[in-house]
């Protein structure tokens, strides 16, 4: 008889490794995120059945047919979505469809729509390949559809939902097609899907994972009803879950034509070279690049709570054909506020920069990000972790578009062979409101206004940006109708889209210009408003070769009055703007207050004013090389004041007529060149007086600090509810939460009462 021995290093038969396989899967306790998938953003490699067909050989003109008629059914499928969807990110195309290979990389995506979108479903996809297909309580059968909106199992953010329907050919799944609509209310902490207020990933609403609620052609009941009770308007996520598949049905028909027409190897080598060609067409255009590295740095002011300052660290590196985007020094998460970010999402808006800013002639598809290279430490706010609340995770996300759009501008400055225009940064926040309550006709109903979609354009090299244009993440978006969206819902726009004066980044060309808006609730028993921006005292983008930033954007709130009755008793008191109301405070009564943009949802009373001015892009170039004309023609129409005239661009004219004094203008900014180079100083004697060892005491800041080290991070924690500087590498770190600042108000309050009760001589007892 013989014994044997236990040996480590012995492989494990194929039976054996079968064994465990069956005991991992019967015990797993909870599928999280997988961390293999979720991190790869580049293209997958062939299947066995993509690589049979392509050593078939391949006909481009073939190919070229199959992809125009993709493309022409998925602008179909986008329309229909557009026009019968129920939530305002439907009427207004903040919404895609797309078709993508079996693996779940994206081959063609409407030319309108989200074009992020194109760099992150993959994730899920791939998720349901790897852990459902096999599954024997799930499955993939033909007509099935699959749920999904948790960002955290790749999507841009929770707001937006997806179904995502298989292609099977003899039991194979070939392609997929899927449509995803920013439905908004997801049943989050506040109303309107984008929570601001989450403090924990419960906090964000709904977070589903890829999950089967259409099997074969038939909406799951039971799951249905679950997720219509898991938000404020059931009524918003049955309507659009069937508008979802009836765009999907559109695409699988001409899915199914083309491969009974072309044969089913041509459809599967067309969608397959479309990913592998853009990804080749990137890496030749990479490579016409020059060589080097841009440092592009960005810093958001608010944890839409409190005021910090967190640091977005990018340093683009070019060489060859290869691109590296190295995130490091970036702040950590702070783990108890909404705006941390999975690096899928940040790396989405990445995506939105080269495909609609760098390379707007390339198929919206998963091969233009593959060639791109991130390095990032996971445990920041734009690569946060598993257990990170991402309810406002755009304020990071959106950050790696801006370094991206920035970094371009600069590098493509020399090349000859431009594919798009040298610009300045286009305006990258959510400066809208988001409401929820009842409305007039008796539902609840939470989501968020279109106005967001009129961001400003950054200026171009030859001309101002265009004022109040599209959003960055969708080009062809809609700002809307409020007229229409009066009829759901019970609040008015009285001052809906006029221009700011003044509100452009100033340069030779100026960026273009946000407008204002002005509501306020009517016939409702219960209704509010929140806002969802940064930027109100630290500039959201800056300006490109000398050109200014951005201005920055403070809500502002009449609180205590009916704006309605004052209108009726005094028709001349609707000449509204912020401006007036701010400074005149024509209002008896009211109570002015302004506010950082991180409004949590307030309740209000009827007739109250919420007011918000949508972003300004970048200008480009020197302010005293504007053209004088171009400054009269803003001055006229109110864009700008005199007082920017005269302080900004340094122009005289004549106040009647509006004709430029050339002569004194020419004087006025000669010395204004010369008294900036006796500003001037050094390089080295500039470094000196105004780069320190480490961020100033009294401010919160996160991130690197120094100019060559991006593994120092600092950080501001709380001890007993009081700030403490800490620095170190990231995983030194302690984590990084902030105390309620309602509680840290309370104990200062509390001490100003001690303080007092000292002075006076008094002993009062206290409830505890």
């Amino acid at each position: 008889m013989t014994t044997d021995t236990y040996n480590p290093k012995r492989e494990l038969t194929d039976e054996e490794k079968a064994w465990v396989e069956d005991f991992m899967n019967e015990t797993t306790l909870f599928l999280g995120p997988d961390p293999e998938i979720m991190r790869h953003h580049s293209i997958s490699e062939r299947s066995e059945l993509e690589k049979e067909v392509i050593a078939k050989g391949s006909d481009p003109i073939l190919y070229d047919r199959i992809r125009r008629r993709l493309v022409g059914s998925l602008d179909e499928a986008f329309e229909m979505c557009e026009s019968m969807g129920a939530a305002p990110g439907a009427k207004w195309a903040d919404l895609s469809v797309a078709v993508y290979t079996a693996q779940g990389d994206v081959c063609y995506m409407s030319n309108r729509g989200v074009i992020a979108f194109s760099a992150v479903l993959h994730h899920p996809i791939r998720y349901i390949m790897k852990y459902w297909k096999d599954e024997p309580t799930v499955g993939i059968n033909p007509g099935d559809g699959f749920f999904h909106n948790d960002a955290r199992f790749g999507c841009v953010h929770n707001t937006d939902q997806s179904l995502l329907t298989p292609v099977i050919r003899n039991g194979e799944v070939v392609a997929w097609v899927g449509a995803t609509i920013h439905e908004g209310e997801n049943g989050a902490c506040e109303p309107g899907g984008m929570p601001s207020g989450s403090e924990t990933p419960f906090d964000d609403g709904l977070r589903g994972s890829p999950m089967k609620i259409v099997e074969r052609g038939k909406v799951r009941r039971d799951l249905l009803t679950f997720l219509q009770h898991s938000t404020r308007d059931p009524k918003l996520m049955l309507a659009d879950i069937k508008v979802k598949m009836g765009a999907v049905r559109r695409v699988m028909e001409i899915v199914d034509r083309s491969i009974e027409e072309h044969g089913l190897d041509a459809f599967i080598g067309a969608i397959r070279m479309t990913v592998e060609d853009v990804e080749e067409e990137v890496r030749r255009r990479i490579d016409a690049m020059p060589d080097g590295t841009v440092t592009v740095n960005q810093f958001v002011d608010s944890t839409l709570k409190e005021n910090i300052l967190i640091k977005f660290a990018c340093k683009i590196t070019v060489k060859g054909d290869t691109m590296v985007c190295d995130l490091r020094g970036t702040g950590p998460e702070i783990l108890n506020r909404a705006i941390n970010s999975p690096l899928a999402s940040t790396k989405a808006f990445f995506a939105q920069a080269v495909l609609s800013y760098w390379w707007p002639d390339l198929p919206r598809s998963t091969g233009a990000l593959s060639p791109i290279e991130f390095i990032s430490d996971e445990g920041t706010w734009a690569d946060c972790s598993y257990d990170a609340p991402t309810g406002q995770n755009l304020q990071a996300s959106f950050r790696g578009f801006t370094a991206l759009q920035a970094a371009y501008a600069k590098l493509q400055f020399s090349m000859p062979n431009k594919y798009a225009n040298v610009i300045a940064p286009w305006f990258n926040q959510i400066n809208d409101f988001l409401w929820g309550g009842e409305t007039q006709h008796g539902e609840q109903v939470g989501n968020l206004c279109a106005d967001l979609n009129g961001m400003g354009g950054g200026a171009k090299a030859f001309k101002d940006g265009e004022d109040a244009v599209a959003p960055l993440f969708c080009a062809m978006a809609d700002t809307g109708e409020q007229e229409v969206m009066e009829e759901e819902v019970p609040f008015l726009q009285l001052v809906s889209k006029r221009i700011v004066r003044d509100n452009q980044g100033f340069g030779k060309y100026r960026g273009g210009m946000g407008y204002e808006m002005i509501v306020a609730a009517r016939n409702t028993p219960e209704w509010g408003f929140m806002t969802v921006t940064s930027g109100a005292k630290f500039s959201s983008v800056g300006g490109m070769f000398g050109g200014y930033g951005c201005p920055t954007y403070p809500l502002s709130i009449v609180k205590n009055i009916n704006i309605y009755e004052i209108i009726k008793n005094d028709p001349s008191q609707f000449n509204l703007s912020i401006e007036r109301i701010m400074n005149e405070r024509p209002f008896e009564g009211g109570d002015y207050i302004t506010y950082h943009m991180g409004l949590q949802f307030e309740r209000c009373q009827e007739g109250e004013l919420y007011m918000i001015s949508q972003g300004s892009g970048g200008g480009y170039g020197d302010i005293l090389e504007r053209d004088p004309e171009l400054v009269m023609d803003d001055l006229q129409l109110n864009r700008i004041s005199a007082h920017t005239a005269t302080n900004i661009y340094k122009v005289v004219w004549d106040e009647e007529t509006f004709v430029v004094d050339q002569e004194a203008t020419e004087r006025l900014r000669n010395e204004e060149r010369q008294a900036r180079l006796k500003r001037g100083v050094p390089y080295d004697e500039f470094m000196k007086t105004h780069v320190k060892d480490e961020p100033p005491e009294d401010l919160f800041y996160y991130g690197s600090w120094g100019q060559d080290d991006d593994e120092e991070l600092y950080a501001t924690i709380w001890e007993n509810n009081k700030p403490k500087r800490v620095h170190g590498k990231l995983n030194e770190l302690p984590l990084v939460t902030v105390p309620n600042r309602h509680v840290l108000r309370i104990e200062e309050l509390e001490a100003r009462v001690r303080e007092l009760e000292a002075d006076l001589g008094l002993e009062i007892q206290h409830l505890t």
